[in-house]
């Protein structure tokens, strides 16, 4: 889980800003990487504030996950979206998590954001 690390996601977020501005100096297999690194950051802090995924291709973390797997096969102008798009995610998270909001759900599916 993040909360062990919560001191280092603004850093990773740092990483991956920095990271989608410089891909043409990195190899497949480290933005492969970052791209796991931010799917796995993104589901542990969807669960500390409490938001699930919906496993769907328009879910964030599907597309994340295509990305990852397929590096090889999109331009660096892609790539450095995908990477952007990793670090806007993981930030806005870590926003809603180090400000103690919590997501829940009704049953009408309407979905409710409590702040302590």
């Amino acid at each position: 889980m993040v909360a062990s690390e919560t001191s280092s996601v603004p850093g990773f977020v740092s990483e991956l800003v920095r990271a989608a501005n410089e891909v043409d100096r990195l190899t497949a297999s480290e933005i492969e990487s970052l791209l796991v690194r931010a799917m796995t950051t993104v589901r542990d802090l969807r669960e500390q504030a409490g938001i699930p995924g919906s496993g769907t291709q328009h879910d964030a973390i599907v597309r994340l996950d295509i990305a990852a797997k397929g590096v090889v096969t999109f331009s660096q102008e892609r790539i450095s979206g995908f990477l952007r798009e990793a670090a806007d995610m993981v930030r806005t998270l870590w926003i809603i998590v180090d400000t103690g909001t919590v997501v829940t759900s009704k049953p009408s599916r309407q979905i409710k954001m409590d702040r302590p």
